[in-house]
């Protein structure tokens, strides 16, 4: 009796290509796509609570600068409404210096030289002397208030103060601001964690790619507008 010789098997075939199991197994995919979308929202999210203690402490700093500088504004105006008041008085005493009876010449020169000594400090005499240097060359009346130097020795102090507020109230918004385009980040990512979420239990390929697409589409968009911020350090 004659017996048939049995079929071989055939041998698989060497050069089939390894990189395809990775996109077969979608899985895997998934999973390798779900760990760089969760690091990339957590660096997201850290930095947003970074910009938001940053953005507290620049604010906290302008309003304590603000404070600051209003106080230093009421006494400049403090000051200054006194030096206007005592120039009132200088100049009515300077009218009875030339009062043709000495004793009330000599009574208003006393209290014009006590006054100056006791209320005119060196920026309102500096002042009083331009006063009298420009009326000398004009032949116009130039009073020591239409002096810039003045106003600048006696408010400098203010208007520096309330320029440093500014800019920190518009570093504390500027702060904000990107702290608030994190936090958009943020939930764009979390978007994409749900998608890929999806996918992963998803049965039917075609509906798995479509997820999976689509987060990464937003996922891309989202870490593109993170990379645009500026790193926070601690």
């Amino acid at each position: 009796m004659t017996t048939s010789a049995p079929t071989p098997t055939p041998a698989p075939t060497p050069d089939q290509p390894r990189l395809s199991g990775l996109f077969g197994d979608m899985e895997l995919l998934v999973v390798i796509l779900l760990g760089i979308v969760s690091v990339a929202t957590a660096y997201t999210s850290f930095q947003s609570t970074l910009y938001d203690g940053l953005t507290a402490s620049s604010y906290s700093q302008a309003q304590n600068s603000q404070t600051e500088a209003e106080s230093l504004f009421l006494e400049a105006n403090q000051v200054y409404v006194q030096d206007v008041q005592t120039w009132g008085r200088l100049t009515e005493l300077s009218v009875d210096m030339d009062n043709p009876d000495p004793v009330i010449a000599q009574a208003a020169t006393a209290k014009f030289d006590t006054l100056q000594f006791v209320l005119v400090d060196e920026i309102f005499d500096a002042a009083i002397t331009w006063s009298d240097e420009e009326a000398t060359a004009t032949g116009d009346y130039v009073g020591p208030f239409d002096s810039e130097e003045y106003f600048a020795a006696r408010f400098g102090a203010w208007a520096d103060e309330d320029e440093r507020s500014t800019a920190l109230f518009e570093t504390a918004e500027e702060y904000n601001t990107l702290g608030d385009r994190l936090q958009l980040n943020t939930v764009l990512m979390a978007i994409t964690l749900f998608l890929l979420g999806v996918a992963a239990v998803v049965k039917r390929r075609r509906i798995q790619w479509i997820l999976i697409g689509f987060g990464m589409s937003i996922f891309t968009v989202a870490a593109v507008l993170t990379a645009l911020v500026p790193f926070a350090w601690f």
